[in-house]
């Protein structure tokens, strides 16, 4: 007769359970309560979710990000919606565990997790991944986001190096583990999945996000994050979620400012910059935790092409470029509220061209270093809103 195989349980550090963590729980209890509720009382259970897009969000130049608008979306339980009903639900507990013993799941391990539920299982991650945004977007309304549910994206978070030392915790004895990003030899620090629980230590000026890899290594390697007084953090494209809340938290408890600077482009402009400043419409609901309201555009601008010269080394505004771009300046209500915004976008239509970063280097490999970005960080008050 077969032995059954012991169950083995992964060492967690005992700690005491946060603010966010009981807020998380609640909000589980809380919702199964009003289901069995609603079922006790032969009424059909419900559930509601705020409306994710662009036609539900407002921005104010006092707030700083998109904000959540006021449309919600009901989902009853019927015939129709009996599976998505209790996957919602199973995720949920799924969370309210997880929170209870110190875990997490990724998104992909959650949409395995249902392999067992039979009927209820899901089909494809892009089912988990959908029921896991209505689930977020309702824990929002309580100031909560998918990380406090404890469901992490399978991408890490950016490249950091600089002035700045990390504080981190063991999770196995949840000892304090100091990391200082300047001990990094040519490799740099690479953020967690999770920063809440993060603590800092800097005495730089500024921080300064970038868009690529290529111009994180070159300012990392020749260390201007040492000459200019700053933290480097590497974007890679639109920057995760993990990096814009690392941003956030690190600019909010130390105080100091956050420069982009990043290819341009619309592409650039109006998803990579926009994104981390003010968000985005689809996560108007977790704007207010992942986007940095005081970021400020240091370039490469449309004006930088004329004033350093680097005509001969653009290329050509693409139809999906164009067409970016147009759509910014008629249904985007953050560069609609900012008329250096309207006039920078208008002014790189009409020139008809787009520069990356590396255009730069026409002037030789580290002109950014000894010229481009002394001179921009000369002018701080010319950098775009």
């Amino acid at each position: 007769m077969a032995k059954k195989r012991a169950k083995k349980t992964t060492a967690r550090a005992r700690r005491t359970m946060s603010d966010l963590d009981k807020k998380t729980l609640k909000l589980v209890e809380r919702t199964a309560e009003t289901v069995r509720r609603s079922i006790d009382g032969r009424r059909l259970p419900e559930l509601k979710f705020p409306i994710r897009s662009l036609s539900n969000v407002r921005y104010e130049k006092k707030t700083g990000y998109f904000e959540l608008g006021r449309g919600r979306k009901a989902r009853a339980l019927s015939v129709n919606t009996v599976k998505n009903f209790a996957q919602t639900l199973r995720l949920m507990s799924i969370s309210k565990d997880m929170v209870e013993n110190n875990d997490f799941a990724t998104k992909r391990e959650a949409y395995y997790v249902s392999k067992n539920w039979g009927e209820c299982k899901f089909n494809e991650q892009s089912e988990s991944d959908a029921v896991m945004d209505d689930i977020e977007a309702l824990a929002s309304l309580d100031g909560l986001a998918r990380e406090q549910l404890r469901y992490y994206p399978e991408e890490h978070g950016g490249s950091v190096a600089g002035n700045l030392v990390v504080i981190d915790r063991d999770s196995e004895t949840g000892g304090e583990i100091r990391i200082d990003c300047t001990n990094f030899g040519s490799g740099s620090y690479s953020i967690p999945h999770a920063v809440e629980h993060l603590k800092f230590e800097t005495k730089a000026k500024f921080i300064l996000a970038i868009e690529t890899g290529g111009m994180f290594q070159r300012l990392n390697n020749h260390k201007f994050w040492k000459t200019a007084q700053c933290i480097l953090v590497e974007m890679a494209g639109v920057p995760s979620r993990a990096t814009r809340r690392f941003i956030r938290v690190l600019s909010d408890s130390q105080k100091i400012p956050v420069y982009c600077f990043v290819d341009c482009d619309p592409y650039g402009i109006a998803n990579i910059y926009r994104t981390l400043k003010v968000g985005s419409g689809n996560a108007a609901h977790i704007n207010r935790f992942f986007c940095v309201p005081n970021a400020k555009f240091l370039g490469v601008t449309p004006q930088d092409i004329v004033d350093f010269k680097l005509q001969d080394a653009t290329h050509p505004l693409q139809a999906v470029d164009i067409k970016r771009a147009k759509d910014a300046l008629k249904n985007d209500p953050f560069f609609k509220a900012h008329k250096p915004w309207t006039t920078a976008i208008q002014q790189l239509l009409k020139m008809g061209v787009r520069a990356e970063q590396q255009a730069l280097a026409k002037w030789g490999l580290n002109y950014v270093i000894e010229d481009y970005l002394p001179r921009k960080l000369k002018e701080k008050q010319k950098f775009l809103p």
